[in-house]
């Protein structure tokens, strides 16, 4: 058995952010033989170029598009070949040291994905990464008292809140894709991830399939990192794609009456945070009302 773990990178214009990942790499990957794989999504900056120069024996698989990010994800698992692990980055996550051993090392006995604790930019308590499966009645809970409140009630909300489930190995429905291990055995097993969503939703939708067929998604909280994203919170064209892929992949799972509830629900969150002035909010409830929106496309 190989015992190479593929780090995995997606990117897409992101010279700005890709010289502190690789800087960060060395630290973060101490004790694990391994092979860095990045999937370029047709950049027009110069992360090729930065790629070549400060990382030369990197594999650089150019997709000549923005195939979108699980498109990259399989484009470079494709050209990883027989490895143990693939530690699935995005570019603007920054590994603390001997982050990546500690979650290849926590796979197996029914663990498939491993997570860390993510820490955004300038804070010293983690976010809050760790989900439940949807329902009707989390997207009511967090549509009438808010998501984080209602992460206080495992059955209001999708949103893990309890600081003790970030102090020890916690198994969860899903968690946040900006860093995640997977094992070999995982990775074949549920076999290429879902290009149908262009971005976000893909890692839910391969965390779910992962626990469907016996592999769990559990945090590893001596495993730390740090993420610089966040964009999705404050762009309108990002928050309605991430809504939008919410209730399809919502719709995916469930039936027509079902999936009507949902997005009924998830609908009076938007348009009540837009009736605030969210503008992000806004431009999902246009989103979900929007003809066509929540075409549902078959599974890999």
């Amino acid at each position: 058995m190989s015992t190479t773990v593929a780090v995995i990178v997606v990117t897409w214009n992101s010279a700005s952010v890709l010289p502190g990942f690789l800087a960060a790499l060395p630290d973060a990957m101490k004790g694990l033989d391994h092979r860095l794989v990045v999937a370029d999504n047709d950049s027009a900056d110069d992360t090729v170029e930065i790629l070549k120069a400060l990382a030369p024996d990197a594999t650089v698989v150019q997709t000549g598009r923005n195939a979108g990010y699980a498109a990259g994800v399989n484009a470079a698992l494709d050209a990883a070949g027989d490895i143990r692990a693939a530690l699935i980055c995005n570019p603007d996550i920054r590994m603390r040291q001997g982050c990546a051993k500690r979650l290849v090392d926590s796979l197996g006995q029914g663990v498939g994905i491993a997570v860390p604790l993510l820490y955004e930019e300038g804070r010293d308590t983690p976010h809050h990464s760790l989900r439940r499966e949807s329902s009707v009645l989390r997207a009511l809970g967090e549509a009438v008292i808010g998501n984080r409140r209602a992460g206080r009630f495992p059955a209001l909300s999708e949103l893990v809140t309890d600081p003790d489930a970030y102090r020890r190995p916690t198994r969860v429905d899903w968690a946040t894709g900006a860093l995640m291990a997977i094992s070999a055995d995982c990775l074949t097993a549920c076999g290429p991830w879902d290009e149908s969503f262009f971005l976000y939703s893909e890692e839910t939708e391969y965390c779910l399939r992962a626990r469907d067929l016996g592999y769990a998604t559990q945090l590893e909280p001596t495993a730390e990192a740090v993420h610089l994203g966040g964009d999705s919170q404050v762009s309108p064209r990002l928050w309605s794609l991430l809504t939008v892929n919410r209730v399809r992949l919502y719709a995916r799972r469930h039936g027509t009456l079902a999936t009507t509830c949902f997005r009924s629900a998830v609908l009076l969150r938007e348009t009540s945070r837009a009736a605030l002035g969210r503008k992000a909010s806004r431009a999902a409830a246009g989103a979900l009302l929007r003809p066509g929106a929540l075409r549902v496309t078959p599974g890999p």
